[in-house]
């Protein structure tokens, strides 16, 4: 497996890292690889109740590795369409899943998240979906994420301003289940994860079943409409404008097209 993403297993729990912490952990196709077959190999066994999600570094997760993407942007295909499939996978994990947040969960990272079943964060960090402000669309399956997590109107102030919030407001809003201070996160996590590993195994597994098999039926939402406008805005000057402004540090200049 590839050095973007590290695991481990110990007394019921398997503790997965994202390990490019000098890019925050950014989503690039090594790292997405790396986290699809961390939960394959993960799926099968026995020794594991439940899966803890880290990031290394400052950050959670910082998104989509935005040098990729402008890298590839005039390649054939969807560029985005590997990081949807990477996090259903997450979702789908037999294995109940907590994401703990010590920095930032932004954008893709705040999706990641989003896929996993809890969230803890320590106070001070950030999420956010600020696909706006640079020129993007979350692709269909991730705006119905967030709006089934935080609801419709929630989703429309994350998603319209672009704007990331602190871990209290996300907790006020069901974006996190648990606040603590940055000093508690690990032992909370810790009492967290052992409270789910000593539970019946065949029960876990058997009401995260439930719970996906309650929400199946937003697969079956069209929604090629949408898609084409999101390729729209991804293939659009504003995008590649809205990805170099942010690489560079500076305001985008967006003209629409």
């Amino acid at each position: 497996m590839a050095d973007e993403v590290l695991w481990t297993v110990a007394d019921g729990v398997a503790s997965v890292t994202l390990n490019r912490p000098d890019r925050r952990n950014a989503m690039n196709v090594a790292l997405l690889s790396g986290l699809r077959g961390c939960f394959d190999a993960l799926e099968g066994r026995r020794d594991v109740r439940v899966v803890v999600v880290r990031g290394a570094g400052p950050a959670f997760c910082a998104g989509m590795d935005l040098r990729e993407m402008e890298a590839q942007a005039g390649a054939a295909g969807d560029p985005e369409s590997g990081v949807v499939g990477v996090l259903q996978r997450v979702e789908r994990s037999r294995h109940p899943t907590l994401a703990v947040l010590h920095g930032d969960a932004l954008a893709g990272g705040c999706q990641l998240a989003l896929h996993c079943d809890l969230r803890i964060a320590a106070e001070g960090v950030r999420l956010g979906m600020p696909l706006a402000r640079i020129g993007l669309i979350a692709p269909f399956p991730f705006g119905q994420k967030l709006v089934e997590v935080v609801g419709p109107a929630h989703a429309r102030e994350l998603l319209f301003t672009g704007r990331p919030v602190e871990a209290r407001r996300a907790y006020e809003i069901g974006l996190v289940h648990r606040v603590v201070v940055p000093a508690e996160l690990e032992p909370a996590t810790d009492a967290l994860a052992g409270s789910i590993a000593a539970n019946a195994p065949l029960s876990l597994a058997g009401m995260k079943a439930m719970i996906l098999r309650a929400v199946s039926t937003r697969e079956t939402v069209a929604h090629d409409d949408l898609d084409a406008l999101a390729l729209r805005a991804r293939t659009s000057a504003d995008a590649s404008e809205g990805r170099r402004a942010m690489l560079e540090k500076r305001a985008p200049r967006f003209r629409g097209e």
